[in-house]
Formats: structure tokens, C-alpha cells, sequence
């Protein structure tokens, strides 16, 4: 048994509604009003006709407005069965499949799609792309700036850090740390140490709400040049207490086996009993047992 072959019927072009529309490459669409004026409709549209005697576009918005600009009245479609809903959708998923999307439209149209209520697992089943990415494409539409969502349309900026960047409230902020990124002069592990440290400095007063200096000076520009700075002065800073840490630990270490080798001699014992000095500070006491195990 085989599949009916689609009916195809030349329809008003009038009478048909584009659902979801496309902004389009002005030079893309010349070439195919070009195609088409020259070697004719290669594929008709898809549409679903309405009670009302006119039909909803599913796919095909493009030729149909090379037939509009070619000054045609009728155009083949293939007519189908659908629901105002399913056509909007169907719209959509075929703009996802198309490989020369624009940055923002793929992450937009995931946007329609959430917006009119269906779940994350849902646009990842009809998108064909993973859950997780779907959500952090949700999430970056709702806190990311253009620039941002962009980068990872691109797939300069990974979904993980775009959605760490994401976090910072302040436009200015994201825009500054994806900036720093896309130079590589901010590592991906950082973004979240330098975003933590703005949000400190604004709750510490070193910066107000609109990012001012302190005693209402003008308002200071947070770039990616200045995130970098205060990435190495953090880093810088982090070095110093390691070195800190290993010095304290060190003299901790001598510390605690000079008092080992002093409370192995009876005498010294004998004498801090005599003080009323035997007795020591619990941790002192434990890390010396640990020390003589």
C-alpha cells in the first residue's frame, strides 16, 4: 500500500496568513525571486485551509513572497489539515530546521515557543535539540542580553558560562564579561569568581546601584578591560593567601613538633606539672597525638 500523493492546487495568494513571520536576507530573497522567475516553483507552499475560505502558511513564506514581488495572483500549495495552533508551530519548527538562521532567530522562535506554554521537554522534542539546551536557551531569553545570546548561537560562548554571565543583573556587567571572554582573556572557570566579586562590591557599598564611586562621584563603566584587571587582582590576591596559608603552616608544623620533642622529656614535664602548665588547648593537644602517631 502507498502513501496518496499530496493534492497541489493553485490558491489566491490574498487569501493566505503568514503565522510566524521572517525578516529575510534582501540578497538571499532576490535570488530567489531570481530562481523562480527564471525556472519556476520548484516546491509548492504548504498551507491549512480555514472555515472562513482562507488558509494559514505552514512552510513557504519565502516563495510566497517572491510570487507577491513577481506580481502573481495564484500560487501551488499543498493543503493540508491543521489547527491555527499546529500551523504556528509547524511554522516554527521548519524555520529551526533551516541551517542559515540568523543568531537571534533560532533563540527567539524557542522563545515563541515557550511563551505559548509548551514545556522544555516538549520544544526539545519538536526542536530536536536537548533539553538542557533548551532551558538555557530559556533562561538566557528571560536574563541575557542580545550580544550574549548571540555568542552562543555562534557557539563562541558555551550555554554553562553564558548562563553564569546571565546571572549578573546589570546588562553592562554581562555584556562586559562576554566581551572578556569572547578575547580569551577571561577563562570560563573565572566567570563566576569575577561575577561573585562585582555582586560583593556592589552590597559593600564600593559600588551604589548604578555603579558610582563612593562619595556620589560619576558613574564608573564596567568593560571587559576592568573585569580583567580585577580578575588578576583577585587572582593575585588568592596567590598571596596560599602563600600565607603554606607560611602559617609551616611554622604551625615546627610549633607543634618542638612542643612533641619537649613533652617527650620527663623533666620538662615534671616542671610544667610543678607551674600548674600541664594542661593544653584541646586542638593543640590532638593535632600533638596526631603528630606523634
Amino acid at each position: 500500500m502507498t502513501d496518496a500523493v499530496p493534492e497541489i492546487r493553485n490558491i489566491p495568494v490574498a487569501a493566505i496568513t503568514v503565522l510566524n513571520p521572517r525578516t529575510r536576507n534582501k540578497r538571499v530573497f532576490q535570488e530567489l525571486v531570481t530562481s523562480i522567475a527564471n525556472l519556476g516553483l520548484k516546491k509548492p507552499i504548504t498551507v491549512s485551509a480555514r472555515p472562513d475560505g482562507g488558509y494559514d502558511l505552514i512552510c513557504g513564506q519565502g516563495r510566497l513572497e517572491a510570487f507577491v514581488a513577481l506580481g502573481q495572483s495564484d500560487i501551488p500549495a499543498v493543503v493540508t489539515e491543521a489547527s491555527e495552533e499546529d500551523c504556528f508551530v509547524m511554522s516554527l519548527v521548519e524555520n529551526l530546521a533551516r541551517r542559515q538562521h540568523r543568531p537571534l532567530e533560532l533563540v527567539k522562535e524557542i522563545g515563541v515557543l515557550k511563551d505559548r506554554g509548551y514545556s522544555t521537554q516538549e520544544i526539545a522534542t519538536k526542536t530536536d535539540f536537548s533539553a538542557e539546551y533548551i532551558w538555557a536557551i530559556c533562561f538566557l531569553l528571560d536574563n541575557g542580553e542580545d550580544r550574549l545570546i548571540a555568542a552562543v548561537e555562534r557557539g563562541v560562548i558555551p550555554h554553562t558560562v553564558a548562563m553564569e554571565i546571565a546571572k549578573a543583573g546589570d546588562r553592562e556587567v554581562q555584556e562586559a564579561l562576554a566581551e572578556a571572554y569572547e578575547r580569551k582573556a577571561l577563562p570560563g572557570n573565572q566567570v563566576l569568581a569575577i561575577r561573585k566579586i562585582i555582586e560583593q562590591r556592589k552590597t559593600s557599598g564600593k559600588a551604589g546601584r548604578s555603579g558610582a564611586r563612593e562619595g556620589g562621584g560619576p558613574r564608573v563603566r564596567v568593560t571587559a578591560d576592568a573585569l580583567v584587571r580585577a580578575n588578576r587582582k583577585e587572582t593575585d590576591r588568592q596567590k598571596l593567601l596560599v602563600k600565607k596559608a603554606a607560611l602559617t603552616q609551616s611554622r604551625l608544623v615546627f610549633v607543634v613538633n618542638a612542643l612533641r620533642r619537649l613533652l617527650d622529656d620527663d623533666h620538662f614535664v615534671t616542671l610544667l606539672r610543678a607551674e600548674s602548665m600541664h594542661t593544653l588547648p584541646r586542638p593543640l593537644a590532638e593535632r600533638l597525638g596526631a603528630a606523634g602517631r
